[in-house]
C-alpha cells in the first residue's frame, strides 16, 4: 500500500531534508517514527529536497507499507505524538501504487520573507534580517524577467541537469506584513539554490545595485556563469506542492 503525506517543519536545527552521514535530517526523523509505528522499515520519497535551515508549510512525500492502515486518523495522531516538535504531519491518505510524490508534482510554491526593520531575537531564524530599505517596485519589475520558460543554468549550483536547466516560473507575488517583505513564487520545479539565487538577485535590484536590464543579462548569459547572489536559507519556506486531483 502507498500513502501520501503533507508535512510541515521548522528547518532551523536540521542539516536539510535528505539523509546525511552526519547531522540531523528531516528524512531520518520521519523514517524513524514511521518504521516504529508501522513495525517495518519505511523509506520515504519527497517532492524534493530542502536545504539546511529552510522551512516548509506543505512538503509532501509518499511511502510504501506492506499492510493497509486501517484507521488513518488514529495513525496520523500516533505519528504526530512521536514526531519531534519541529515536524508535524498535516495530512495522511492512501494513493495508487503508481503515484510518485516527486515525479507527479505539477508545480510548487515558495515563500521568502525579508525583514526591513530592526533585529528581532525571536524571529531571526524565520526571515532574512536585511534591515535596509528595498525598492519593491523595482524588484517587481525585475521579477517579471524570470516569468516564463527559461534556462536557469546561472541561477543554480547544480552541475548537470536532465532538463538542461529549463524550468518554468508562472508568477511572482509581493506583499508586506509587520515590516517584512513577502515574495512568493510559483513554478513547475526549482533546482538547488534556485529560489535563493533569484531572491538574492532581486534584493540587489531593491538595493539599487542592479537594474532590470542587468537581471536580463544575468539570466541570458552564456556560456554558463552562476550568479554570486544567494539569499540566506532562514527566510525560505516551501509553501505547497500541487498535483493533479485525479492522482490523489
Amino acid at each position: 500500500m502507498r500513502y501520501f503525506v503533507v508535512c510541515s517543519y521548522d528547518g532551523t536545527d536540521f542539516i536539510g531534508w535528505q539523509h546525511q552521514e552526519t547531522g540531523r535530517s528531516i528524512q531520518d526523523e520521519i523514517e524513524k517514527v514511521l518504521s516504529k509505528i508501522l513495525n517495518e522499515p519505511i523509506k520515504i520519497y519527497a517532492s524534493g529536497r530542502t536545504d539546511a535551515k529552510v522551512h516548509a508549510f506543505g512538503q509532501t512525500f509518499h511511502f510504501d507499507v506492506s499492510k493497509e492502515i486501517e484507521d488513518v486518523g488514529k495513525t496520523l495522531y500516533s505519528f504526530n505524538r512521536l514526531l519531534p516538535p519541529d515536524i508535524t504531519f498535516n495530512e495522511l491518505s492512501d494513493v495508487g501504487d503508481d503515484f510518485h510524490a516527486r515525479f507527479d508534482a505539477t508545480s510548487k510554491a515558495y515563500l521568502y520573507v525579508i525583514s526591513t526593520s530592526g533585529h528581532d531575537v525571536f524571529n531571526r531564524n524565520y526571515r532574512y534580517e536585511l534591515n535596509r530599505y528595498l525598492n519593491v517596485d523595482a524588484m517587481k519589475e525585475a521579477s517579471e524577467i524570470f516569468v516564463g520558460t527559461h534556462c536557469f543554468q546561472n541561477f543554480t549550483s547544480k552541475e548537470k541537469d536532465e532538463q538542461n536547466f529549463i524550468r518554468t516560473i508562472n508568477r511572482f507575488q509581493f506583499g508586506a506584513l509587520n515590516e517584512c517583505i513577502l515574495i512568493k513564487v510559483w513554478g513547475n520545479g526549482f533546482m538547488r539554490y534556485m529560489v535563493r539565487m533569484i531572491v538574492g538577485t532581486l534584493i540587489e535590484v531593491g538595493l539599487g545595485k542592479l537594474t532590470a536590464n542587468d537581471v536580463k543579462d544575468l539570466l541570458e548569459k552564456n556560456p554558463r556563469s552562476v550568479v554570486s547572489y544567494k539569499a540566506p536559507p532562514q527566510g525560505l519556506y516551501l509553501e505547497s506542492v500541487q498535483y493533479e486531483e485525479k492522482l490523489l
